[in-house]
């Protein structure tokens, strides 16, 4: 286990690659992070816009994570225990928009996914 008292960016950069190593949970979360940001941009501009966004808003980010969540079923490395409520937020924002986007701009996805072998287990 990881030295929790560090950044928590270095900290879940350390550890991504080996909780992302399935074809399963790479393919969904490729199709997942996306749907999450949108998510998020619509909860944020609900204010300004229209406040019906915050609802779809809202359902787009906890079916992200779901959908991420089940992925995580079938990885060799379970992901490390949450602390608490704000360790759950930040570590899903920070994998959201930050170390997911990381990992497939430094080719990281592209080594997962030539690793993993030719194509998508079912679990």
């Amino acid at each position: 286990m990881m030295d929790r008292a560090e950044k928590l960016l270095p900290w879940q950069w350390k550890l991504y690659a080996g909780n992302h190593a399935a074809r399963r949970n790479l393919l969904l979360h490729m199709l997942s992070v996306p749907v999450f940001q949108l998510g998020t941009v619509a909860l944020v501009t609900a204010p300004f816009t229209s406040l019906m966004w915050a609802i779809p808003g809202v359902v787009a980010m906890v079916g992200a994570v779901a959908v991420q969540g089940r992925g995580h079923r079938g990885e060799p490395v379970a992901p490390v225990p949450f602390l608490g409520p704000w360790d759950v937020v930040s570590r899903i924002f920070a994998e959201q928009w930050v170390t997911f986007p990381r990992f497939v701009l430094s080719g990281g996805f592209a080594r997962a996914w030539r690793s993993a072998g030719s194509a998508p287990t079912a679990r």
